[in-house]
């Protein structure tokens, strides 16, 4: 009697002891089946559930901000930096145009790490003007995005010189620069600040290789007047959804400028720097005037090569 009641305590005991190694069993064996990927759909869940790192590469860009100087080209990279899918360059690399020789090699190495799905970008307004520069580009990508942020040749002119008085303040007044003869009137479109503005002798170097549908032209004014609706266009181009919109913006009346309510990595507000907005030298109207009626001319044919109208004066 007594062996009859303590087997079934035995067999109670075996099997519970047998039911947790079986336990143990099946979660080693669901570890070694997940770490080693024996398969895709299991190595998607991890990636998945990890935020997709594992798959960050450095790539070429797929969009490049290539100008111009001045036109607000910071303001659009700061912008565009909002989007959870677009992987930014924050400084100029200027390879096209100063480091192309380096390879493109070094070029992908300066470039962020970015997911499947995120686009790669990088700005250097310089890439506009640069005759060079074009075929380059196109011998990385036939099919690489081009942004251009055009704004109105004269005031971008003044903010060009302001910036370079701001660093040399020993340099000749804008009037001496501006002119080859000031009795005459012969404007110096040589001289960097009024040569960058003549947008359709740059443009035209572009679409000797790329299609205007790959040229994205944005305002300069109405990045400062409608961000929102100007980042939507980008947006759109670029082929991606509309996440960028006026709830990231405020106006900043002091500076004139739009400002980021939260920018990217931090929940405070955030104005660009303080070279951005800056108050403009004083310039003769009757120069102003002088410029308007040179680069007329170069304007109207930008907007037929444009396809818009910008409404510059």
């Amino acid at each position: 009697v007594a062996d009859m009641m303590v087997c079934p305590l035995d067999l109670r005991r075996l099997f519970h002891r047998l039911t947790i190694a079986s336990s143990l069993s099946i979660i080693c064996f669901s570890l070694v089946y997940l770490l080693t990927g024996c398969c895709d759909s299991e190595k998607e869940f991890l990636a998945n559930s990890s935020g997709k790192e594992w798959t960050a590469t450095q790539r070429l860009p797929q969009a490049i901000i290539i100008g111009v100087k001045k036109g607000g080209t910071r303001a659009l990279l700061e912008f565009l930096r909002l989007h959870p899918d677009i992987r930014a360059l924050g400084s100029e690399p200027h390879f096209f145009d100063r480091h192309y020789a380096r390879g493109m090699d070094w070029y992908r190495s300066m470039m962020p790490k970015a997911l499947d799905g995120q686009i790669v970008m990088e700005k250097t307004p310089r890439y506009f003007v640069t005759v060079e520069t074009p075929a380059r580009v196109h011998a990385m990508s036939q099919d690489v995005k081009l942004i251009v942020v055009v704004r109105d040749p004269v005031t971008r002119a003044i903010s060009d010189y302001t910036q370079i008085i701001s660093k040399s303040p020993d340099i000749p007044p804008f009037e001496s620069l501006a002119f080859k003869n000031r009795s005459t009137g012969q404007i110096d479109s040589l001289w960097s600040p009024l040569w960058i503005g003549l947008y359709a002798q740059h443009l035209e170097h572009w679409l000797a290789w790329f299609p205007r549908t790959q040229i994205h032209l944005v305002s300069g004014e109405r990045l400062i007047s409608d961000p929102a609706g100007e980042l939507s266009k980008v947006q759109d181009f670029l082929g991606l959804q509309r996440i960028v919109t006026d709830k990231h913006f405020y106006f900043n009346k002091t500076k004139g400028f739009p400002c980021l309510k939260k920018p990217e990595g931090s929940s405070k507000p955030h104005c660009l720097g303080k070279t951005k907005g800056r108050t403009h030298a004083f310039i003769d109207p009757k120069v102003m005037q002088t410029l308007r009626d040179f680069y007329r001319p170069h304007n109207q044919r930008f907007y037929q090569m444009a396809g818009q109208d910008f409404g510059w004066q």
